[in-house]
């Protein structure tokens, strides 16, 4: 489907019966990221997954300002108004769920419940965006430099051995996500973290206290950054809840998918007061 200047790679599985789950993956993620979370929830939802601009196939037509999350939140609004779905849960991890969160915070009335796994509003002062924004142009060079598949690997391996992380690399399926990661393309990706990084971004810090839509924060117990900032993030947003996902740091749904997917399926399926 072309317009807005994308061309969208998604898949829709919908039933009219079940409500329908719009999961938004993270950075060097694709359309596969939550494929166990969506068998493990069986038949009691229907989904639609994408891959975002920079991600996987979906190609973006315009120019650069393309892939900021203003322009990528209207296209995935413009998505939803095609595929006539007024309404659905959203779950965004990491970079998606920022954009979830953007999404939620702009079009309230599209996501009666939202869950935001390992995300954050973006960052509060102009200082602090442009030391990330210095950060994430290290990054770029990096990427841009990953002219060979083997390149590639190399950045992977090195980008996964981060903190924020934990022994997401002892994981028994670790080789398998990183040869889905190594289906993107680094230059796209270099335009994704550039245009809408976390420095990139607007701060959605200030737009929080008037939100009024119910959020589930999940973070792992071993991503102490992220605790921080979703314990600061439920203190003021009205509607929201904090849990702490056992054995887990930034990767929840991939490191301890069963616990991601009953904490999901709790909350959306409980029936408001």
């Amino acid at each position: 489907m072309v317009f807005d200047d994308y061309r969208f790679n998604y898949s829709l599985i919908s039933n009219t019966d079940r409500p329908l789950i719009f999961f938004l993956h993270g950075f060097m993620g694709n359309i596969q990221e939550f494929d166990e979370v969506i068998e493990l929830l069986a038949d009691d939802f229907s989904y639609l997954t994408l891959d975002l601009p920079g991600h996987g196939k979906t190609q973006v037509l315009g120019g650069d300002e393309d892939y900021t999350m203003a322009n990528t939140a209207k296209a995935l609004v413009n998505l939803l108004n095609e595929l006539k779905i007024t309404q659905c849960f959203l779950v965004g991890y990491s970079m998606g769920g920022r954009l979830a969160l953007y999404l939620a915070l702009h079009f309230p009335e599209r996501f009666p419940k939202v869950v935001l796994e390992s995300a954050s509003p973006g960052l509060a002062t102009e200082v602090e965006r442009l030391e990330r924004v210095k950060q994430d142009a290290q990054i770029a060079k990096k990427l841009a430099r990953s002219i060979t598949k083997s390149d590639f690997a190399t950045f992977l391996l090195n980008w996964y051995n981060q903190p924020i992380f934990g022994f997401i690399n002892k994981h028994p399926n670790f080789d398998c996500m990183l040869e889905s990661r190594l289906q993107n393309h680094p230059g796209e990706l270099t335009k994704s973290l550039k245009f809408m990084g976390t420095g990139s971004q607007p701060s959605l810090w200030e737009k929080l206290k008037n939100h009024t839509v119910p959020l589930l924060l999940l973070v792992g117990e071993y991503d102490a950054k992220f605790i921080n900032i979703n314990t600061k993030m439920a203190k003021i947003l009205k509607f929201a809840q904090v849990k702490l996902i056992n054995n887990s740091a930034h990767n929840i749904h991939f490191e301890n998918t069963l616990e991601f997917v009953q904490n999901l399926r709790e909350f959306l399926t409980k029936q408001q007061p």
